[in-house]
């Protein structure tokens, strides 16, 4: 009801026929892909992003300019996870059986939390999802997909010091630390925009 209410202010939500389940998280992302090859040609980039999840929006668009135009073809940067393997124990949240997926290991993918992609790739990993068998992890299956099309991830960090700047684990806030960082997960929706008000004005004092 809030999501109808607020988009009957902003016409700013787009709504897709099949049941939102943590199980359906490939059907949707391949979803958004399909929308934003049919809608969005004529942008560079596009997010996605999950809805815990601070963004620091300045340092995004300062860090894809800094990539030229190396970035605006087959590019997708966020926290490349580069080790990742099938969970066999049918407990386990992210439990995948071997006749779903029958190799050892995944190969290398971003991590759902947050990553940020040409838009040109939408159109690409929306087809490669036709030759791609679906699993339910969606990270994972934009790996698949990005293996598929001969597409290496883009891990976003620094070295000197080293930073993750996708940073996938909770960080105590602190707006000098969040100001070298894209994204930092773990908030409700309150916490962000407390959070956010405060970055506004302290950041630039970093």
């Amino acid at each position: 009801e809030l999501a109808l209410a607020l988009n009957e202010v902003h016409q700013d939500i787009v709504y897709v026929d099949f049941i939102d389940t943590y199980q359906n998280l490939t059907v949707k992302t391949m979803m958004i892909m399909n929308w934003l090859a049919t809608y969005c040609p004529s942008a560079r980039y596009a997010m996605k992003v999950d809805a815990d999840i601070f963004v620091n929006v300045p340092y995004l668009v300062r860090y894809l300019q800094n990539q030229g135009e190396s970035s605006q073809k087959d590019f997708i940067t966020g926290s490349v996870i580069n080790d990742g393997c099938p969970r066999r124990n049918q407990r386990s949240k992210w439990y995948l059986s071997k006749e779903a997926y029958p190799e050892s290991r995944f190969p290398p993918y971003v991590s759902g939390a947050g990553y940020v992609f040409s838009i040109d790739l939408a159109k690409k990993i929306s087809w490669a999802s036709r030759y791609v068998r679906p699993i339910p992890m969606e990270d994972v299956y934009v790996g698949l997909c990005l293996h598929f099309l001969d597409v290496q991830p883009v891990f976003s960090r620094t070295f000197l010091p080293y930073r993750n700047l996708f940073e996938i684990r909770h960080l105590e806030y602190d707006a000098c630390t969040y100001a070298q960082r894209i994204i930092v997960t773990g908030f409700t929706p309150s916490q962000l925009l407390n959070i956010w008000t405060d970055f506004q004005k302290d950041r630039l004092a970093c």
